[in-house]
C-alpha cells in the first residue's frame, strides 16, 4: 500500500485530559490533512470504534482514571494493533520506554517539537497500513500452504533454505526426478512466479510471528 492510500484511510486519535493540548494537537494533525478524533479520557476512547480503525493513537501517559499505560494494556488485551504514540513528561520517560518494549510504537516528550511529532505520526500510520496489508497477504499465503502435501512442504523447506534438487533429493532419500515433480507442484500451488517470490511469501509468514 502506498503512502497516499494509507493516509487517506487513516484517522489520528488524540486521548488527553488537557483541553488545550487536545486542541493544539488537533490543529497540528489537521494541518497535514489527516482526519482527527479527540477524546478527553481513556474510557471514552476505548468505548468507541477507533481502536480497530486504521491510523494511530496519541496517548497522554498520565491521565486521571485510566492512565495512558492502562489504555495501552487494554488495547493489547483486545488484540488491537493500532500503533500507540505516548506523550510523556521528562519524569515518565522510563514508563514510555517500558511500554515500547511491550509493543508501543513510540513516545514524544513534552514540550514536543511539532515536526518531530508529525514525523512519528506519519511513520505510525505507514506501519499500521503495512501491518494491515500483511494480514491480507497472510490469509492467502496460509491457504496456499495448507493445500500442500507433507512432501511438498518438505520440498518447500529445502528450496527456501537454498537447497538444490540434488541436495533435497539426498536429504529426503528420493530421486531428483521425484523432487523436480514435487517442486513443480509446490510452486504451482503456492502461485510462486519465481524462487524469489516464494522466499518473499515465506518471509511474510515468518514476519507474522513478531509483527502481528
Amino acid at each position: 500500500m502506498d503512502d497516499s492510500t494509507a493516509k487517506s484511510n487513516a484517522t489520528v486519535c488524540i486521548v488527553d485530559d488537557d483541553t488545550a493540548v487536545r486542541e493544539s494537537l488537533e490543529w497540528l494533525i489537521e494541518s497535514i490533512d489527516l482526519p482527527v478524533k479527540t477524546f478527553s479520557n481513556g474510557m471514552e476512547f476505548l468505548d468507541s470504534d477507533s481502536p480497530f480503525e486504521p491510523g494511530c493513537v496519541i496517548l497522554d501517559i498520565r491521565m486521571p482514571g485510566l492512565s495512558g499505560i492502562d489504555v495501552f494494556e487494554e488495547l493489547k488485551s483486545r488484540s488491537s494493533s493500532l500503533p500507540v504514540i505516548f506523550l510523556t513528561g521528562h519524569g515518565d520517560v522510563h514508563l514510555a520506554v517500558r511500554a515500547m518494549k511491550a509493543g508501543a510504537f513510540d513516545f514524544v516528550e513534552k514540550p514536543f517539537n511539532d515536526q518531530l511529532l508529525l514525523d512519528v505520526v506519519q511513520k505510525a500510520i505507514k506501519d499500521d497500513a503495512d501491518t494491515a496489508s500483511l494480514r491480507g497477504e497472510l490469509g492467502v499465503i496460509n491457504e496456499r500452504l495448507n493445500n500442500l502435501t507433507s512432501r511438498e512442504k518438505q520440498v518447500l523447506d529445502g528450496v527456501v533454505s537454498g537447497g538444490s534438487n540434488k541436495l533435497i533429493a539426498g536429504d529426503l532419500k528420493l530421486s531428483e526426478k521425484t523432487i523436480e515433480f514435487h517442486r513443480s507442484k509446490m510452486m504451482e500451488k503456492m502461485a510462486a512466479e519465481s524462487l524469489a517470490h516464494l522466499i518473499q511469501m515465506v518471509t511474510i509468514l515468518d514476519k507474522s510471528e513478531t509483527s502481528i
